[in-house]
């Protein structure tokens, strides 16, 4: 079997927000790569870094943010770039092109004064993939491929005309709009009923199949990660904490807050009292703890997890985390005499 193809690879990022409180340290050294074609699972709770990570792909972080440090090479056709080094002009041309996404809140998406499909259309006329007519018929084509009833007529309505499903759809359809070769999905069923989620989903699912889009999925939702990815990254206060094929989380996470993530979903298969929650709560990243940052609230925390933070290791092939439960004696003995 031939290696995968790295399309995208993110190396020792780091971001920070300068707020009044003080330097919200947001990223903390994020290593990740993702494979051409896959769809790939972003996990964690809410404030972790999942939407961050995403957003400094194409240097979407505006201040108080800052992208301190690090490098995210994106293999474009048979060049390999650092998005963080190129000029504005060529991310901007890149930023929802090669590279598009689907924000959570379709309404803050869209703007209030255009329909729908001048919004679709607009994207592909500033990127010269076609001209206004051209354009119009394909927006009409992605409601169609997007499922909204009568798009002939939707294209015409204004974000206010049209429900939370259908607002997202249009979303959908402007992230579509130039073929992108990586789409990242952003909650994207967040504010949509089930029976749409499962809908939207499935729409992925067949874009994914039919053009092989690379997918970055980002989500707290488990069912979502089982169903759709192949690989998902379990992230931890800005920390990305374990990676691993999607079935291999599942039957062997390693991590112990993945563990936890695991103990807090219910499972239909088995029989439960109740859930386990995670004690404590997310640590304020102004402050951060020292050493691994999930150390005040692990079951296993040992007193070199309060000092150092742990190296990342690869347990099984792909499957990488970082905690110091799973360094062998000679690391141990090499990192405590760094």
């Amino acid at each position: 079997m031939s290696e995968k193809e790295v399309i995208l690879s993110i190396r020792d990022l780091y971001v920070n927000f300068y707020t009044y409180a003080g330097v919200v340290r947001a990223i903390n050294g994020v290593d990740l790569d993702i494979y051409k074609g896959e769809v790939f699972g972003l996990v964690g709770e809410t404030g972790c870094g999942k939407s961050v990570t995403s957003r400094a792909i194409t240097r979407l972080i505006t201040p108080p943010g800052r992208i301190e440090k690090g490098e995210i090479f994106y293999k474009r056709n048979s060049e390999v770039i650092d998005l963080l080094k190129i000029p504005d002009e060529e991310i901007r041309k890149i930023r929802g092109d090669e590279i598009s996404y689907i924000f959570q809140d379709p309404t803050s998406s869209l703007d209030p004064l255009y329909t729908s499909g001048f919004q679709i259309a607009e994207t592909m006329v500033v990127h010269d993939k076609a001209e206004w007519n051209e354009a119009w018929k394909k927006a009409v084509e992605l409601l169609k491929e997007t499922l909204i009833p009568d798009p002939e007529s939707r294209v015409k309505n204004y974000p206010h005309e049209l429900s939370g499903g259908m607002r997202q759809r249009v979303v959908i359809s402007i992230a579509l709009s130039n073929d992108p070769k990586i789409l990242i999905a952003d909650e994207p069923t967040t504010n949509v009923d089930v029976t749409v989620q499962a809908e939207l989903m499935d729409l992925l699912k067949e874009l994914q199949r039919k053009k092989g889009t690379t997918i970055i999925l980002i989500t707290h939702h488990m069912g979502l990660i089982a169903e759709l990815t192949e690989r998902v990254g379990v992230m931890y206060a800005g920390n990305l904490v374990e990676i691993a094929k999607v079935e291999e989380l599942f039957e062997n996470p390693l991590h112990p807050y993945t563990q936890g993530l695991m103990a807090a979903v219910p499972n239909p298969l088995q029989k439960i009292e109740r859930l386990i929650p995670i004690k404590g709560s997310v640590p304020n990243l102004i402050y951060p703890p020292p050493g691994c940052r999930f150390h005040p609230r692990c079951p296993k925390a040992m007193p070199i997890c309060k000092e150092k933070r742990p190296p990342r290791i690869e347990v099984s092939p792909g499957h990488f985390v970082e905690c110091w439960l799973y360094v062998s004696e000679e690391e141990w003995e090499g990192k405590n005499n760094e």
